[in-house]
């Protein structure tokens, strides 16, 4: 291995919907992280690993920070401030504007207290005129010291190249913590429940907020190995919501499982037979022995 090989970790941070795992996607050139419009999609800390000739970098990516509203809202914050002194350099995602709101200067005033280094990131530069990018960097560059401040987009691949090297620029020589070819350490289980509560996100009306969750009830490879039969339940709060995940006569809950299904064949590479159930818990979000049920384990901090 060479001399000089870099390798750190380095946390994606900002406000919910700011583009975090679309970008996580784009550096790592393969879904890991899950993507939808909705916020609060990410909810665990998700680590992906980008190796090359130059070093490794294991990314985790942490909830979205905000004003926590119940349990597993504190859990998510928590877990996403604890990171910042966990890590060799922080990316800081940011939509494009000049107009810097509360949760922004939030996010701000917590950096404010580290000396992890902080890599500005300008998500979304191709909805707007390049002209203007330079505002955007300038009513931003004051409100935190940053060591480096670049404009991309995660969507359409821009400046995303640039992205891996400053952040090299930047991770103390070290040792490869991963094999090449690992991409992730979440257990493929966790990777298979997301992509199933990404397809239900996104299909579903607004009207089911972000209270479901999905646990994986068996995941079984058949004998010969190119089948995998996967039982999994997508949990959700209310009567009327089962009823709107299920649709008319079975069919939104088909839609979902075979968006989902394309997905996880992708991901697993082999074939999947994947049987999708409906249940209610009422309040699942405030308990927390269900909170960790679902994956998200609170001893984490």
């Amino acid at each position: 291995m060479e001399e000089n090989f870099k390798s750190g970790f380095v946390t994606l941070i900002g406000r919910p919907n700011v583009g975090k795992s679309t970008l996580m996607n784009r550096l790592i050139g393969q879904k890991i992280a899950i993507t939808s419009n909705k916020p609060q999609t990410t909810r665990n800390r998700i680590q992906t690993v980008y190796t090359s000739d130059e070093g490794q970098i294991v990314f985790v990516d942490t909830p979205g920070i905000h004003k926590a509203k119940n349990k597993l809202g504190e859990y998510m914050v928590n877990t996403a401030e604890r990171t910042f002194t966990e890590v060799d350099v922080i990316l800081w995602l940011v939509e494009p504007s000049t107009f810097i709101g509360a949760g922004e200067r939030h996010i701000a005033e917590q950096l404010g207290k580290v000396k992890t280094p902080v890599i500005l990131v300008i998500n979304k530069i191709d909805t707007v005129k390049k002209e203007e990018i330079l505002k955007f960097i300038d009513a931003y560059k004051d409100i935190c010291t940053f060591a480096e401040i670049i404009p991309c987009s995660a969507l359409k691949g821009e400046n995303t190249g640039e992205i891996i090297d400053v952040i090299m620029k930047y991770l103390p020589n070290g040792p490869q913590f991963y094999d090449e070819d690992t991409i992730t350490d979440q257990p493929e289980r966790q990777i298979v429940a997301e992509l199933i509560r990404e397809k239900a996100l996104r299909l579903l009306d607004e009207e089911i907020p972000h209270g479901i969750a999905v646990s994986i009830d068996q995941m079984k490879t058949r004998r010969h190995g190119h089948i995998v039969d996967i039982d999994a339940t997508i949990i959700c709060e209310r009567e009327s919501h089962k009823g709107i995940i299920i649709g008319k006569q079975g069919a939104m809950l088909k839609k979902i499982g075979t968006q989902a299904r394309e997905e996880i064949e992708n991901l697993l590479e082999m074939k999947v037979n994947l049987q999708l159930w409906v249940k209610v818990k009422k309040d699942w979000r405030d308990s927390d022995f269900l909170i960790k049920n679902f994956g998200y384990d609170k001893k984490e901090y």
